[in-house]
């Protein structure tokens, strides 16, 4: 099996002629593989960033190679250690796996074994390697704007149309989804505009009751209405200055519409129970489920306050029209889980990416961040059971298999940010070919010379 991955294998072999049988197998396999005559050499190379690998042959002049794995284990503890061993040395190689080897070889070995068990070595620590990238991203990233995760062409138009709309107080509608992440779009949007140090104000308007609706929206005087024994100060008012955030906007009571529309015209408000305006200076951003345009030809919604909330309309597709993004939220997912919970974060192998690659996802980002929850606290309902899930679809096999395609060539780009001739060269596949793939599945290229 041919090795793609990004990596170097350090070959510690004080015997020339085995050091160069060693280190040509592995390269002719595809490993990025240099030879040391001795320990001392090739432990300066090694450190906790490194993206590699250590075969060492045990008995070496100078430091051996147990010695090397403990210098290893001390300036890089995850970096895998594979030792080579003659036939007298098993007790002491199986003592060295006790201490933190990864695995050992006995002289003499097919190529074949050596080669297998780099690979799979090489494939644990990048794994690892991603992981702790991802955990620095994820807190080193600027807390001030909520992060939008995805590399498809949908989400970075949403990221470009945030970019462009944000500083302004133009209303914006989010047609997306339960569960896309409608709620992230809006809160992106109020982090990165000027009202940023005001309050960002939600109200889930299918959730709350019609008769108190008015009142919550608005606020009320003391003696408004039985039960009102003091002043409260409704959401709108509240927001003002800030961002106010309409979830299910399609929801919002004919009645109240009117009311919101003069509020959004006029920029005023007046509490129930009171005659005396109160100003409210407000950017209102939307959130919908489906088409509104639906709900105006059924007379449920106000073609007037349509036309004043969907300045900029950003559509939010769902998880099954963006495969690519899945991995990347599930990892970041992972990761917050792990903070949060203190466990651990689990690593993906590549057949977990393909089985959440195959999956729709019907709950959407919500449904997937879940997933991550489970898996993070190890519950048997976990990746395993959701992938299971996701197998027994009833999907064509060419569709699956051109979704795990379209997945893969997607990771490669990212991977490469962007760069064809790099993504073709971990992909195995001509420039020729992954151009065409590229423009069959909408995918996102950067431009070569």
């Amino acid at each position: 099996m041919v090795n793609t991955a990004p990596g170097r294998v350090l070959y510690v072999e004080d015997d020339e002629l085995v050091r160069r049988a060693g280190v040509q197998s592995l390269q002719l396999a595809g490993f990025d593989a240099a030879g040391f005559a001795n320990a001392e050499s090739a432990l300066p190379l090694v450190d906790a960033d490194f993206a590699g690998v250590v075969v060492s042959d045990i008995r070496l002049p100078g430091m051996s190679g147990l010695d090397l794995l403990a210098q290893c284990h001390e300036r890089a503890p995850e970096v895998p250690i594979i030792l080579v061993t003659g036939h007298g040395d098993i007790s002491m190689a199986v003592q060295a796996m006790r201490d933190g080897a990864y695995d050992f070889i006995e002289k003499p070995f097919a190529s074949e074994r050596l080669i297998e068990t780099v690979r799979r070595a090489l494939e644990r620590r990048l794994l690892v390697l991603e992981n702790l990238a991802l955990r620095r991203e994820l807190a080193g990233h600027d807390a001030l704007a909520p992060r939008i995760i995805g590399k498809s062409p949908a989400i970075e138009q949403v990221r470009k149309l945030i970019a462009n709309v944000a500083p302004t107080d133009a209303s914006v509608l989010i047609n997306g989804d339960t569960g896309a992440g409608k709620e992230l779009i809006a809160r992106s949007l109020h982090e990165l505009s000027p009202r940023h140090d005001k309050p960002f104000v939600a109200v889930n308007c299918g959730a709350l009751p019609e008769p108190m609706f008015e009142s919550e929206m608005f606020g009320y005087e003391a003696g408004a209405f039985t039960g009102a024994a003091k002043r409260r100060i409704g959401k709108l008012e509240h927001a003002s200055g800030g961002t106010l955030f309409l979830d299910e906007i399609e929801s919002m009571p004919l009645s109240l519409q009117v009311k919101l529309l003069r509020v959004l015209q006029d920029g005023v408000l007046e509490r129930l129970g009171s005659n005396q305006p109160v100003r409210a200076d407000l950017r209102v951003v939307a959130a919908a489920k489906g088409d509104m345009s639906e709900h105006v030809a059924a007379g449920t919604f106000r073609r007037d306050l349509l036309y004043r909330l969907n300045v900029v309309t950003i559509a939010l597709p769902p998880l099954a029209e963006r495969r690519e993004d899945i991995v990347p939220l599930f990892e970041h997912f992972l990761l917050d889980a792990a903070v949060r919970y203190q466990r651990p974060a689990p690593l993906l192998t590549e057949r977990d990416r393909m089985r959440l690659a195959q999956r729709d996802w019907p709950g959407n980002v919500r449904e997937l961040r879940n997933a991550a929850d489970r898996r993070v606290l190890g519950i048997p309902d976990d990746l395993s059971a959701v992938a299971a899930a996701g197998e027994d679809d009833a999907l064509p096999l060419k569709e699956r298999v051109e979704q795990y395609e379209r997945a893969l060539i997607a990771d490669a780009l990212q991977q490469s940010n962007g760069a064809v001739a790099q993504a073709a060269e971990r992909l195995q596949m001509a420039k020729a070919t992954l151009y065409e793939k590229i423009r069959r599945y909408g995918l996102v290229a950067r431009g070569e010379a």
